[in-house]
């Protein structure tokens, strides 16, 4: 299997467990920086890498009225004084092919959400910037699907490609996981994350909005590590119940250390057994 390097950060390395995190969206500058900051801290003090990751324009919201984010201009300045001044990596998603170069310009891991992971344009756009490129799984693929959307990436000059679970649908308004889809698009060549909390979302359950089911978030995200993911992604808010996107289900920040402590742990012993 390819590893996927980004300064210090080996995805893909089985004694390594990389944790990517942050806010749903981009809620206010001073939030941000201040969130990045306590996440990176506990990152540090559990010796484990962190790349931050928030998005500066959901434009999937389910409602017209919902809450989006400062925008592209904006946003990106917002990123690029994280990655700048609190040298933390940082990773977000973009949702047309003429964002990639700003967005690569910001960023250190561009994301191509899940929604348009076969959006040929958009692949080839995000691997002409030279990037690593993490592709969500859509909900409605199988994972040898990813192969196909692995060949779109290499085609277009890319191999430094990142592949995320995130649930599956399964009738309307919920998602379900098959764990063994990690070790299934591992074997596709590149590391694998687990997205802990997109996969305990219940996509448009509230009619205006996604639900969730975040108690169910440390058994999910245990599972993952023990199927082989290569790190966990997991969106963090101070207080989830005040989040302007996905709140339902994001993971309080108070919960943070307890939880990565033990998937660390589940890693190690792992690679040991390996």
């Amino acid at each position: 299997m390819h590893k996927v390097a980004l300064r210090s950060i080996i995805f893909g390395d089985p004694h390594q467990l990389v944790l990517i995190g942050g806010p749903c969206v981009i809620e206010n500058e001073k939030s941000t920086m201040l969130l990045a900051e306590k996440i990176s801290k506990i990152a540090k003090d559990l010796k484990t890498p962190y790349v931050f990751k928030a998005s500066f324009d959901k434009a999937n919201r389910s409602s017209i009225r919902s809450f989006r984010g400062p925008g592209l201009q904006k946003g990106l300045r917002i990123l690029a004084r994280i990655k700048k001044e609190l040298k933390i990596p940082v990773l977000t998603d973009f949702h047309t092919p003429e964002q990639a170069k700003p967005v690569a310009e910001a960023a250190d891991i561009l994301q191509i959400p899940a929604f348009l992971c076969r959006q040929t344009d958009l692949l080839i756009a995000a691997a002409k910037t030279g990037k690593i490129v993490n592709v969500k799984k859509g909900q409605f693929l199988s994972p040898w699907e990813m192969g196909n959307v692995i060949q779109k990436l290499e085609e277009a000059g890319c191999k430094k490609i990142l592949l995320t679970e995130r649930g599956t649908s399964f009738g309307y308004n919920n998602l379900v996981n098959d764990f063994r889809s990690i070790p299934v698009m591992r074997g596709l060549g590149y590391p694998v994350i687990y997205d802990a909390t997109h996969s305990v979302q219940l996509p448009g359950g509230k009619g205006t909005a996604s639900g969730g089911m975040a108690e169910f978030i440390p058994t999910l995200a245990r599972c993952a590590v023990v199927a082989g993911a290569d790190a966990v992604f997991m969106e963090i808010h101070e207080n989830p119940a005040r989040a302007l996107s996905d709140g339902p289900n994001a993971l309080a920040l108070s919960k943070l250390g307890a939880l990565l402590k033990e998937l660390i742990a589940l890693k190690k012993c792992g690679a040991t057994e390996k």
